[in-house]
């Protein structure tokens, strides 16, 4: 049980990191773009997220909005670049994967507490979600990095009529869900590597 308090923490520490990147996937801001013309976009500012893009209009353009409008990404848009096609389906499988190494390391933890003393399951589970939080981390740092580069680039989009949006922004950064995505990472590459400390634990305690 003395080894597995650090397990303990590194469970909250993949917990808050998967929360971290589901609410870094939902979120509009991933590039926050400032445009020139404010007949449509009428505070300057369009949020790009992974699937959809947003902005406020006084002007009614959508049904049932009047101030804000969206328009959400198909699969089948040709103009959506490469490192948002990647975002969607890398945060997707980090989703799952994380969540897989939370129910591994859950299930170890259980096993430590509950007094079942069979060592080389319980370090296979935390092995196991150690791999699972390190892969989820490394699904979330590719696209975060690479949309990080396009705003720092100020790469444009060539968005169709239909979504009232210029092909390319004044200026650009990054939005919210870039740092949150960040922090993603941080804590569920630092959970995996105290997961997979577990059996130099339990090894060192029993010497």
């Amino acid at each position: 049980v003395s080894a597995s308090h650090l397990q303990l923490a590194t469970f909250i520490l993949g917990t808050i990191g998967w929360i971290l990147c589901t609410v870094s996937m939902g979120l509009v801001e991933w590039r926050v773009w400032h445009v020139d013309n404010t007949t449509i976009i009428s505070s300057g500012i369009a949020w790009v997220g992974i699937w959809k893009v947003c902005f406020i209009s006084y002007l009614h353009i959508s049904p049932g909005y009047k101030e804000q409008f969206c328009h959400k990404f198909s699969g089948y848009d040709s103009f959506i670049p490469h490192e948002i096609y990647a975002a969607q389906g890398l945060l997707l499988i980090a989703t799952f994967v994380g969540l897989l190494g939370l129910a591994a390391t859950i299930f170890a933890l259980r096993n430590v507490y509950m007094g079942i003393t069979h060592k080389t399951l319980i370090a296979r589970f935390f092995l196991v979600g150690g791999f699972f939080y390190i892969f989820a981390g490394l699904c979330v740092l590719i696209p975060v990095s690479w949309n990080f580069y396009s705003v720092r680039h100020n790469q444009s989009i060539a968005f169709p009529p239909s979504y009232y949006m210029p092909s390319s922004p004044a200026a650009q950064e990054a939005g919210a869900a870039i740092p949150i995505g960040i922090m993603a990472v941080i804590l569920l590459l630092l959970s995996g590597t105290f997961s997979l400390s577990y059996r130099f634990l339990v090894t060192t305690d029993t010497i």
